[in-house]
């Protein structure tokens, strides 16, 4: 059997890259790197399979690649795009492909999502996804010629107020005095970025790199999440 990478061809310019056929055995290994924080790092392998498709829905199990734990069923769009419940509502949250795939082509993720947490009493997400070009990447199944998308995008935070109580005691030469302090904050407005990339490859159906980079309202980044391809096996109905 070729090399996986050998099985990457460069697409003429111009040439629009329809949505791949994606069915129930397609298996992907991928190295995931995460780093959060000025210290925290780790990293593992991660294995996604196919379980099942429809018209519009691609079912599939995450597991660390090689556990004998029973995987994580869950589902994506027919384009790998993300979706869950915001407000009540079923909205996309992360949309990577947007096919047919040209050079220049771009589209939007936007939601507002109510109380998220106890810290937020909103979040709004602005993210813009943009089909740059064709480039060359390296990763562990290879080298590949491969489509490159970028987002750049913003987040916006209200702060809930919050109160702060601290009780103490003081003492003076006629006993101790006790007080209570009160710090209260006002809710406010806090903003940062939000950077992501993926190198999207039609013959592997999938990424086989992608990178998803999180700033705070300081300007420093938080959180940095990268998955590179170390292996792809085909489904049976794909085979030869």
């Amino acid at each position: 059997m070729a090399p996986l990478c050998a099985l990457a061809t460069v697409a003429l310019a111009g040439q629009p890259i329809e949505r791949p056929s994606v069915v129930a055995g397609d298996t992907w290994v991928y190295r995931t790197t995460i780093e959060k924080g000025p210290s925290g790092w780790n990293q593992s392998s991660e294995e996604i399979a196919v379980l099942r498709t429809t018209a519009s829905t691609i079912f599939y199990s995450v597991k660390p690649s090689g556990s004998t734990q029973p995987p994580k069923e869950t589902f994506a769009g027919s384009d790998w795009s993300r979706s869950r419940d915001v407000n009540g509502a079923d909205t996309v949250v992360n949309r990577p492909l947007s096919f047919p795939l040209t050079a220049g082509k771009s589209w939007e993720v936007s939601y507002t999502e109510m109380n998220p947490n106890k810290a937020h009493q909103s979040e709004k997400f602005d993210i813009k996804y943009t089909v740059v070009g064709w480039e060359s990447v390296d990763v562990p199944a290879g080298k590949f010629q491969a489509l490159k998308i970028e987002s750049d995008g913003q987040w916006h935070a209200t702060v809930a107020p919050n109160q702060k109580i601290v009780q103490g005691a003081e003492s003076t030469g006629h006993g101790a005095t006790l007080f209570t302090d009160v710090d209260k904050t006002a809710a406010r407005e806090v903003s940062g970025k939000i950077y992501k990339a993926f190198w999207y490859v039609p013959e592997v159906k999938r990424w086989v790199k992608s990178v998803e980079e999180y700033y705070s309202s300081a300007g420093v980044r938080n959180e940095r999440y990268t998955w590179e391809l170390e292996s792809f096996k085909p489904g049976a109905a794909a085979a030869p």
